[in-house]
This record gives C-alpha cells, structure tokens and sequence, in this order.
C-alpha cells in the first residue's frame, strides 16, 4: 500500500505517493486533462509496489499538487527541476524512472543528465518531432463537459470498455474543482503544435542517454503516433530497445496494466 505525502518543492507544495520495497523506481504520469499519479498509475501502483520502492510525484499543475503561480504554466524546465528534486527523495544511489507520454521526454531528458538514472521505461513517449494532430489537440484541451471527457478518452484509448463510469467521474471530480479548467487551458493556450516541438529531445540529450532504454508504445496511439513518434525516438536512442503493443492506444497502463507491470519487472 503506497502513503501519500508531500514536500516543498520552490515554495510550491508537491504530493507524491510513496511504498514498496526492492530496486527504487521513480513514476512520472502524463499531461492529458485530468492526469495525475493516480489517473494515470492506479491499476499498476499497487502491483509495482510489490517489486519496488516506488515513489510517483503529481507534477506542478496537476493532481494534488499546487499550480504554478505565474504563467507560462507550459514549463518543461520547471517539471525536470521538479522531479530532479524527487529523484533526491531516494536513499538508493541509482534509481530507476518510469515516465508516460510527456513524462516519458522528462524522463529521458532525467537520464541524459543525472548520473543516477539506472535505467529508464517509457509508455507512449514524447520527444520526437512530430506535426500535431486533432487527437492531441483533444488531449490537450479542457473537456468542459461529460461527453467531452468521453470524446477525449476515446482518442486515448484502443479499447472503449476501460472508459467505465468511474473513469468519468474521477476525471469529472479533478477537471471541475478550484476553477482548474481555466488553469488548463491556459497551460496549453494557442497553438499546441509549440507544445511538441518544445519537447523534442536535442541531439546532445539523445547522445548523453547512456542507460539502458525500454520504449513502451501502443501500435493504435492516435495522439502521439507510432510511427512518427515511436520509431523516430528509437532509432535516435543507442541504447533503447522498442515495445510495441498491440490493440493498444496512448495508455498501455489503463489498457494493459498486467503487461507494464511484467515488462517493468523484466526490464528494472
């Protein structure tokens, strides 16, 4: 069973989820409306815990963490200072890291640059270039209402099925509390295709990611393709092996949990 617990983080609260014992292993949940360590992590939390120590942070902005005060709300060096910070958290002197879809460039962006990354897995990585597409432009913005929430988790998902009633009510219960659909709207305001680009993975970051690698991709993900995400990312990592997963959209960990908890087994 994981605790929740917090630190300050910049004179901003940060809550984390920490339990289990075993190789340490750092969590990091995506962007989407909504996102956080639980949304994103709840169906394999508990089982990771029984091989790990565990330690998965809500990013600044999302879940029970605090908001940024001042925009831009966007920060990807704010986030990668963040989980620099979680990362210090761990008494081990190498830890391992787990990041989703956006988390998955924080992650490898970690690696390229703290030696005590041990190694990293990644479920629908970003860090490639790739051109924006409508199913991103979903994810990315505020579903002010219940079929909205629906609309966007069908772009996220293969299978339909997962998106149950308390899938909706969890994402209903966040998106609606303390004016936070403003707050998100503002985080991916104008044109998101800076959104992606700001996250593309320099040359030297690629080149500086030295651990061994686990791409996890679902082969159906519409908001961050395959093809022109996944492929692209593995063949400019030297080290990184890829996963592709069948019948499976942008959240292998909502659509296949018992498989990302054997390929982190296997792998960490």
């Amino acid at each position: 069973m994981l605790e929740q617990k917090s630190f300050d983080f910049e004179g901003m609260n940060t809550a984390y989820w920490e339990g289990g014992s075993g190789q340490p292993l750092l969590l990091i949940h995506g962007s989407g409306p909504g996102a956080s360590t639980l949304g994103n992590w709840r169906l394999v939390l508990d089982d990771l815990a029984k091989q790990f120590h565990v330690i998965a942070p809500d990013l600044i902005g999302f879940g029970k963490s605090a908001r940024k005060p001042k925009a831009p709300f966007f920060d990807l060096d704010l986030w990668s200072r963040q989980i620099a910070a979680t990362l210090a958290l761990f008494e081990e002197r190498e830890v391992n890291v787990l990041g989703h879809s956006l988390s998955g460039y924080l992650a490898l962006r970690l690696a390229s640059n703290n030696a005590r990354v041990r190694k990293v897995m990644t479920t629908g990585a970003m860090g490639a270039r790739f051109a924006l597409n409508k199913h991103l432009v979903s994810t990315w913005s505020f579903p002010a209402t219940r079929e909205a929430i629906v609309a966007a988790a069908s772009s996220l998902v293969y299978d339909k099925s997962v998106i149950t009633e308390a899938f909706i009510q969890g994402r209903v219960d966040v998106l609606h509390r303390d004016n936070y659909g403003s707050y998100f709207e503002e985080v991916f305001q104008g044109d998101k295709q800076q959104y992606i680009d700001a996250a593309v993975l320099t040359d030297n970051e690629l080149s500086g990611v030295r651990c061994p690698t686990l791409l996890v991709h679902g082969r159906n993900d519409m908001p961050i393709p395959f093809e022109e995400a996944a492929l692209p990312l593995a063949r400019a990592l030297p080290h990184a092996d890829l996963y592709a997963v069948a019948k499976c959209g942008h959240s292998p960990a909502l659509e296949h949990p018992a498989l990302v908890v054997k390929l982190a087994g296997l792998f960490f």
